[in-house]
């Protein structure tokens, strides 16, 4: 499983994806996060945790974004990582996506 973290409560679920969203996890990522849409109206998908983020990691969030529309469903991105960020901020989507990105400080190494 590379998701965790799911919680439910009257129609609202959370989901935190603790794996990088590369095109070496796309296809996993799908397989479970695809038939979880059934499952409520109003989703968030926490993105803390994601350190890496290629094309089809934003393909696959693009493809979520769609598929709860079809379901009469929300999605919306919650805590984006620096990672998720610069991919969303260099491909000019956060329009598409439409959720607040809040930049989180980063810890000195």
């Amino acid at each position: 499983m590379v998701v965790t973290s799911e919680t439910q409560e009257e129609g609202k679920c959370q989901l935190r994806v603790e794996v990088d969203m590369t095109i070496y996890t796309a296809l996993e990522l799908k397989q479970e996060l695809v038939p979880c849409l059934d499952k409520a109206q109003h989703w968030e998908l926490d993105l803390s945790q994601v350190n890496e983020m290629d094309s089809a990691g934003l393909q696959l969030l693009i493809l979520l974004k769609r598929e709860a529309a079809k379901r009469g469903a929300q999605l919306a991105l919650t805590a984006h990582s620096p990672a998720v960020t610069d991919v969303i901020d260099t491909l000019n989507m956060a329009t598409y996506f439409g959720d607040p990105i809040v930049l989180q400080e980063q810890r000195a190494a």
